[in-house]
């Protein structure tokens, strides 16, 4: 009764809007009402939906709410409510029924709903009903903001949704029966919204400023209008088909042709000569029926190889589960005139409104102001647009707001959510397998123009591409996206076309990698490394040792700890130690002794500082008693009270044990993951890249698609081809295609009757079959080994040989071999060797046993708890206490080479134990023997007066002193020549102190450098070098990086560590030379300090004026560098001390070259025994000072060279082998590799000056 009632109801509200006569609608009184009296019977519908389909039988829209609109459109009050009605009964049906219904009876009324919705997008297909909304569109957006009411901003949303809602309506093509080129609903549609001029009111709302509330709405019209298209038959429509087209088409043809000719030949053969009714019986033999005898036949014999026992049975019903995923509907050829239009409309799109619009929806989508999965919409438009923007005349400018890394992100990060979703979310799978296709494309899109712009005539367009690559490269997510979602593909969630886009984006990501790594020495990638650490929350936390031996070493480091930072606390610590809780119900008596327990438990765990600051923080709540000391106590008293706390036996309160309610929580409490990601770089090869590819879960997807190459394109064929070329020939991995299923699909190419279109795949297939018969004639195994997919370490084993038995297992030891290891191990546990595995493995019987396998046996029979017990230990960084004997040493070898010109060098060679430099120098520093680092440098002697002369030394000490006057010799150079262990991190970061110290307090020079305003002597001729080398391009970045920034630090006032990012493959380059470096470290500039750091930093403490001034001094000089030195010295205020220092460096030079000279000379003559004239070395020094005198400037040049001999050791020609001279005293130990060198230098002059 309910339902005829309503019916009643609606038929009399329905008769109350009016009547239609011929063309004219004459509406009724209450006409407005009688709408919203519908708009409220919608809001109470039942799920059937039974008043829209009501509504829809009745056309109420066709007949009565379109002609309303169309004649009364000037009553805004009727329009309003006519638009919101419509609105609601076009809204799609899967809004109205949440999902397509799984139960018969409402899936019927789902159709229904779908039926009547199909109806109304045909009745609104009219240039008249479109006239009338573009026209109310149109006078609304003519009112200005101000004037615009909230009315009026409904009826334009209105507007938009209604429009969207009937191009949303699904075709029927099975009742419209339209083929390609025909005009369907949506084309007629679509043409009466380009007749409206409603096309051009949404390119307003896409381009303007001040409408960008509506740019979601509007992305989702455009969608709607081109969702049948494809952007090549648009960018086709209208012009002329190219060769190309006609060649591929030609191709299709002739490969049809030859089929058509196969099959008719076939069917020739198969006609017998006798009648089908004399075709007779046959006994197949040796071919068993279900019981003993031979299988009878009863068919002609040219259809006998087609014969299988399956003939008859019924087909075998596939798991819903296990079916192959659908496609989704294909796309059709619309009329030609809608396909000009809609070109039209993308051309002006892309020129005026699609960079705005992208910019909109993508802020949109980040700041989430939009509804669910209109992520899509954006993802489509990216896509399409994009490849019509390829097709027609590639223009960079008019997709600019896509073309950034900023877009790669947000794709990869899509794709990574819609594939976590359809794991997770199993019952919509297919939906999210769809957006993920949407956002694979959106990639692959992104990819190809990059591509395009690569090939463009503009250098810009091309250089932004090649940033683009850099960074796409550069980080590992986007290199392995296509790795993974080929190792994920699942035939049941993911259509064919999706593998066929995911193959071609692979083909074309690998493609330009190859490229990008073709025309570069070395490229240096990003490589995270994820380390889990498992963490048992049942098991106690293993308490401290607390053996009289393991407290007082925990206390040597305690109070080494707390002398070395002078009992100084940070206030970060201070502020954050809270002694007590106030909230607490405890007693402040009984939490005192918590916190003494608390005190004693920061110092077994060896953490000083904070049990100082707990002691102390402790004093100020509970001051009576002194119990943690008085208010006056000193720091070596409270030093004495933390001893004494630490070996205090205090009362501890047993910890509550958890409570666990359920399993699940047990066994989340039981075993934990933690992640750490390690980010470090890595030098890329391509081979090995490729490497990563050889994978049968990656190769099945391949030849999936490969089973469909009749009706693949030629170019998803070459991209199939093309990766199993790079695994087969590139790699020499062709038995990963040794298997049964790929043999039959190669046999089925090589059968084809139309292989020669498919020449590509057929020389393919011949090489895999001719290289597997080769390997089955050596292997007798390999046709088995044809049932089984094979890993890389099978294809090893099938193609260069299987293991012997027992080769991989475990080896075995004998109950001798374990006795006399554990006697070994017993014998020399106790003997201070700093690795007792290195010293049992030549001392046991079996010589073949490696380290691993003993460090296994020794935990596997319980004489070791752990194999870290028996690590290799590292040289000197490792020793991190100090003995009191080591103490006493190093105390004793200071007090002897204190005064001694290198003091850190002796001590280093010096002490039994060997550690590195910065644990030596934080050593002494922690001691008191010295107050700063400084004192530790190596002294240089600036030339003294008594040793000018040479008189009272001996030819070492005279070589030694003339050496020292040259200070460019970096401190830590000599230490490394002379081959101490010590670690590359803390010699680098000791020099990095140096030389910022040096660069602070003046350098090493005589001249004091109040600020680094004036040039330094010893960057003149670097800069020099590289500019020969070809960098001045990299000089002058670096020139402008400075001055930006000392321009920031002063506009700002602020000063912050400044990354120096090399965008340029010059720039790139120029940071991977050592000289460019070593300029790095001379102007200040911070390396990476860790692995978590890239580039290179200019440190926050170097103020503006210093940065300019290193600016300046990278500016090029007209005149030679090597006059930098006299320039400074004219213009220095100490200017007559500087050439008074340089004219005593230009005699001992000269009297180093004829010292030189003379050993040369005595050497040569007792080798030859020649009779030569003696010279002395008088008479060689005063011709060499005549000859001085008359080329001054080439002596000032060999000063110079020996000056700068640093940065010019490893360019300059030192071929010369300075042991020719034969004196074993010549030469001595303690000399470093850099006098030597200045050494051969000046006897390269010498011999230039005799020729």
């Amino acid at each position: 009764m309910d339902l005829l009632r309503m019916n009643c109801e609606l038929l009399a509200t329905c008769s109350a809007l009016g009547y239609l006569e011929g063309d004219t609608y004459h509406k009724e009184a209450d006409c407005e009402e009688s709408v919203k009296d519908l708009i409220r019977y919608l809001r109470h519908e039942d799920d059937t939906r039974d008043v829209r389909q009501q509504l829809g039988a009745g056309q109420i829209v066709q007949n009565d709410l379109l002609p309303i609109i169309i004649q009364h459109g000037q009553d805004k009050a009727l329009f309003d409510a006519c638009i919101r009605l419509m609105v609601n009964l076009t809204q799609p049906a899967m809004l109205c029924f949440g999902k397509i219904p799984d139960d018969p009876v409402f899936r019927h009324h789902f159709l229904q709903v779908t039926s009547h919705l199909q109806a109304y997008k045909e009745a609104f297909a009219s240039e008249r009903v479109f006239g009338i909304l573009s026209e109310i569109l149109y006078n609304l957006l003519q009112l200005d903001w101000e004037q615009r009411q909230e009315e009026d901003n409904l009826l334009i949303e209105r507007i938009l949704l209604l429009v969207r809602n009937v191009l949303h309506v699904p075709a029927d093509p099975g009742e419209e029966k339209k083929v390609d080129d025909d005009a369907s609903v949506h084309d007629r549609l679509l043409w009466a919204i380009h007749m409206s001029g409603f096309d051009d009111l949404v390119k307003f709302l896409a381009s303007a400023q001040s409408e960008q509330q509506w740019s979601m709405h509007v992305l989702e019209i455009i969608s709607l209008m081109f969702r049948d298209q494809t952007p090549e038959a648009l960018v086709s429509a209208g012009q002329a088909r190219s060769a190309e087209e006609k060649q591929r088409d030609c191709q299709e043809l002739e490969a049809l042709r030859q089929k058509e000719h196969a099959a008719k030949r076939s069917r020739t053969l198969q006609r017998g000569t006798r009648h089908s009714r004399f075709g007779g019986s046959y006994v197949v033999q040796g071919l068993k029926s279900i019981g003993d005898k031979d299988v009878i036949y009863h068919k002609t014999l040219h259809n006998f190889k087609n014969y299988t026992h399956d003939a008859g049975k019924a087909v075998r019903r596939v798991p819903k589960r296990n079916r192959q995923a659908q496609e989704c509907k294909d796309k059709r050829r619309s009329a030609l005139n809608v396909r000009l239009f809609l070109r039209g409309f993308c051309m002006d799109f892309l020129e005026n409104c699609y960079n705005h619009l992208m910019y909109l929806v993508k802020e949109s989508l980040i700041r989430e102001q939009t509804q669910q999965h209109d992520e899509t919409y954006y993802l489509w438009a990216l896509s399409f647009f994009m490849a019509f923007n390829r097709g027609n005349g590639f223009r960079a400018d008019f997709v600019s707001e896509t073309m950034s890394i900023r877009t790669f992100h947000f794709i990869e990060r899509n794709i990574t959510n819609y594939y976590e979703m359809i794991l997770t979310d199993r019952k919509e799978a297919t939906s999210w397998s769809r957006r993920m296709h949407l956002a694979l494309k959106a990639y692959q899109e992104l990819l190809l123009t990059v591509n395009e712009m690569d090939r463009s005539r503009d250098e810009s367009i091309r250089q932004s591409s090649s940033v683009i690559k850099s960074n796409i490269f550069y980080l590992m997510e986007y290199r392995e996206i296509f790795l993974t979602l080929l190792r994920k593909y699942d035939e049941t969630r993911q259509p064919h076309s999706y593998l066929k886009d995911l193959v071609e984006s692979t083909h074309l990501f690998l493609r330009m990698l190859e490229r990008f790594c073709s025309g570069r020495k070395n490229l240096m990638v990003q490589k995270k490394k994820v380390k889990r650490k498992r963490s048992r929350h049942d098991k106690k936390s293993s308490a401290p040792e607390t053996s009289p031996e393991a407290l007082a070493e925990t206390w040597k480091v305690v109070e080494e700890e707390l002398k070395g930072s002078g009992f100084q606390l940070s206030e970060s610590l201070t502020e954050s130690i809270v002694p007590f809780d106030a909230t607490s119900e405890t007693p402040l008596e009984e939490q005192r002794t918590e916190a003494m327990v608390r005190v004693q438990d920061a110092l077994l765990v060896r953490l000083g500082p904070e049990a100082l600051g707990l002691l102390r923080a402790a004093r100020e709540v509970w001051p009576e008693g002194d119990v943690f000391g008085s208010a006056d106590v000193e720091p070596e008293e409270e030093l004495e009270l933390l001893k004494q706390i630490l070996h205090a036996n205090l009362p501890r309160s047993s910890p509550p044990e958890p409570v666990v309610e359920d399993e699940d929580d047990a066994a989340e409490l039981e075993e934990e993951e933690l992640e750490s990601i390690q980010v470090s770089e890595t030098e890329f090869n391509f081979l090995d890249f490729i490497k990563r590819f050889a994978n049968p879960s990656i190769v099945r997807p391949y030849l999936l698609l490969l089973k469909s190459y009749s009706k693949n394109t030629p170019h998803t064929n070459h991209c199939i081809a093309r990766m199993l070329h790079r695994l087969a020939v590139n790699l020499k991995m062709d038995a990963l295609l040794y298997q049964l299923s790929v043999f039959n699909l190669l046999n089925k190419i090589l059968s084809d009757p139309a292989a020669a279109a498919y020449k590509e795949l057929v020389t393919f297939a011949k090489y895999v079959l001719n290289r597997f018969f080769s390997l089955a004639a050596q292997n007798n195994k390999a046709y088995v080994e044809l049932l089984f997919w094979k890993n890389v370490g099978a294809v090893r084993e099938m193609t260069e040989g299987y293991s012997k038995d027992g080769e991989g297992k475990k080896p075995t030891w004998t109950e001798e071999e374990e006795e006399e290891l554990r006697k070994l191990y017993e014998e020399h546990r106790h003997s201070e060797v700093p690795d007792i595995v290195e010293t049992l493995l030549p001392l046991l019987s079996n010589s073949t046993r490696t380290r691993r396998q003993v460090v296994t046996q020794l935990v596997h029979m319980g004489l070791v708890d752990n194999a870290k017990e028996l690590k290799k230990p590292k040289k000197g960084t490792q020793i991190v206490l100090w003995t009191e004997e080591q103490e006493q040493e190093l105390e004793m070898l200071y007090e002897e080479y204190k005064d001694s010109d290198d003091v850190l060098g002796n001590i280093l060679k010096k002490l039994t134990a060997k550690r590195s430099r910065a644990r030596v120098v934080d050593k002494l520093l922690s001691m008191g023997m010295v107050s700063e680092r400084r004192e530790l440098y190596k002294k240089r002697s600036r030339g003294g007066q008594g040793k000018s002369s040479g008189k009272g030394m001996t030819e070492e000490e005279f070589l030694e002193g003339l050496t020292q006057g040259f200070p460019d010799e970096p401190v830590d150079r000599d230490d490394e020549d002379e081959g101490e262990d010590e670690s590359e991190e803390s010699e680098e970061e000791e020099g990095e102190e140096q030389e910022q110290e040096k660069s602070q307090n003046g350098g090493r020079r005589s001249q004091s450098l109040h600020s680094p305003a004036e040039r330094r002597a010893d960057i003149g001729p670097m800069v020099y070098a590289l500019q020969q080398e070809g960098m001045s391009g990299p000089m002058l970045w670096l020139q402008n990086c400075l001055n930006r920034t000392a321009e920031d630090r002063e506009d700002d006032g602020v000063s912050q560590a400044v990354p120096i990012v090399p965008l340029t493959e010059a720039n790139e380059e120029a940071m991977e030379n050592k000289t460019f470096r070593k300029l790095l470290r001379k102007l200040g500039m911070r390396a990476p300090a860790n692995e978590q750091e890239t580039f290179w930093r200019i440190p926050a403490k170097i103020s503006a004026s210093q940065l300019r001034s290193a600016a300046a001094a990278l500016s090029p000089r007209e005149e030679d560098p090597k006059g930098d030195e006299e320039q400074n010295g004219s213009t220095s205020p100490t200017g007559e001390s500087q050439e008074e220092e340089e004219v005593s460096s230009e005699q001992r030079a000269q009297a180093l070259r004829a010292l030189l000279l003379t050993r040369k000379r005595k050497h040569h003559n007792s080798e030859h025994a020649a009779p030569v004239s003696d010279f002395s070395l008088v008479d060689d020094t005063d011709s060499t000072v005549e000859r001085s005198q008359e080329k001054t400037s080439a002596k000032r040049s060999r000063s110079r060279v020996l000056d700068d001999d640093e940065e010019n050791a490893e360019d300059s020609t030192t071929a010369v082998d300075m042991d020719t001279n034969g004196d074993a005293d010549s030469d001595r130990e303690d000399i470093a590799a850099p006098v030597k060198r200045r050494r051969k230098m000046a006897l390269i002059d010498e011999e230039e000056d005799e020729d």
